[in-house]
């Protein structure tokens, strides 16, 4: 029982933190799919009042229909046009997903001025309240998921509770087309929408956890190339936004191989992650450390070139002055690197050409005898 408890800690806990830099921008490209996605829904709605004109529907009906799909079309279009300029505006999922939730409930109050059964038995209409939750996992934020279930709880109830206290003549919850209307069935309403908000809810954690573990490098917890590939452009766009320069340094452990021949396998993976944990303590805020592959590791630093070298040949001797004991009784082992720099946008426009830069510099410092960094032309 306890673990069940724990576990359910944990998944509220990791559902309603923030995303972090890849779940972000993941999560942009999920608001410009239901943007579009949106707006095509919002032209099919134009079938609906033609559909309810076709099968005998009130005038007043239809009206309303049409002037709810006018509404839906045009905001589609706008949302859709701010999606677009894809992670700007952090504030667009949350009000999208308030924009959702609220039209939906505006056009059942609509319903409710020509009949209050049509407002509250409406499966048609009322179904766009799972749609909307349902669409939050794109955004592949729990948080967004929780609020957009929590609003149209409270939305859906409250609408509820104002028709049955404003109708005078019970015979206005009863008709052919709606059935009767009773607070039974609108409790069993709100209990769908709860079902649906944790169904999304957990489609997101498992999400979250999927890009988690392929973003993360097992052994020392680092993100990793798939991590890399994600973040760098936005950490471009952060550069050239704000005129600043970006430089990839390519880190490669020297004569590691020797050290898992001598020591072990095992041995070795304490070593890399004794490493990290030497380099990592030297991070400052916005400095990047990833691991691509065995000994191979690229750190990204808001700097240009001549102060991204400093700060890597910093990090280089301190790696150097703390050597890694294999065992309590054994001889310490020295550990060193050797590293290229390059820098945007001097030395290529994007990752690939950066790596490619980066890499030849590396391999001119294992070349020149290793435990050394080359930036430019040094």
């Amino acid at each position: 029982m306890s673990q069940t408890i724990s576990g359910l800690r944990d998944f509220w806990r990791r559902l309603l933190a923030r995303p972090d830099a890849v779940m972000l921008e993941i999560g942009a490209g999920g608001e410009l799919l239901v943007a579009r996605l949106r707006a095509l829904l919002a032209w099919l709605l134009l079938l609906l009042p033609s559909i309810n004109a076709l099968a005998g529907g009130t005038p007043k009906e239809t009206v309303i229909g049409l002037f709810g799909v006018a509404l839906a079309i045009s905001m589609a279009h706008v949302w859709l046009a701010l999606a677009r300029q894809r992670g700007r505006h952090r504030w667009l999922p949350w009000t999208t997903t308030a924009y959702d939730v609220t039209s939906t409930t505006l056009v059942l109050a609509l319903l409710a001025w020509s009949s209050p059964v049509a407002s509250l038995n409406s499966m048609v209409v009322w179904a766009f309240y799972l749609i909307s939750i349902c669409m939050t996992a794109l955004r592949n934020d729990g948080r967004l998921t929780v609020f957009a279930g929590a609003l149209a709880l409270v939305q859906y109830a409250l609408l509820a509770l104002c028709i049955f206290a404003t109708v005078d003549d019970p015979g206005q919850l009863f008709s052919v087309e709606y059935g009767t209307a009773t607070p039974a069935n609108q409790i069993q309403r709100l209990v769908l929408i709860g079902l649906m908000t944790g169904l999304t809810a957990t489609v997101v954690y498992r999400m979250q956890r999927l890009v988690e573990m392929s973003g993360t490098d097992g052994l020392t917890g680092l993100p990793n190339r798939t991590w890399l590939v994600h973040r760098f452009p936005s950490l471009l766009a952060a550069a050239t936004g704000s005129a600043n320069a970006l430089a990839l340094c390519l880190i490669d452990l020297d004569y590691f191989k020797r050290i898992n021949d001598e020591v072990g396998h095992l041995a070795g993976d304490r070593a890399l992650r004794h490493v990290v944990d030497v380099l990592r303590g030297q991070l400052g805020p916005k400095e990047w450390l990833a691991r691509i592959g065995g000994e191979e590791f690229t750190l990204l630093l808001p700097l240009p070139a001549g102060l991204a070298w400093e700060r890597l040949e910093a990090m280089r001797r301190n790696v150097a002055a703390q050597p890694f004991l294999p065992e309590h009784d054994a001889e310490p082992i020295r550990l060193t690197f050797s590293a290229g720099i390059a820098c945007w946008p001097r030395d290529g426009a994007d990752l690939s050409a950066l790596l490619r830069c980066a890499d030849l510099r590396l391999r001119r410092a294992k070349l020149e005898g290793r435990n050394r960094v080359l930036a430019g032309t040094s």
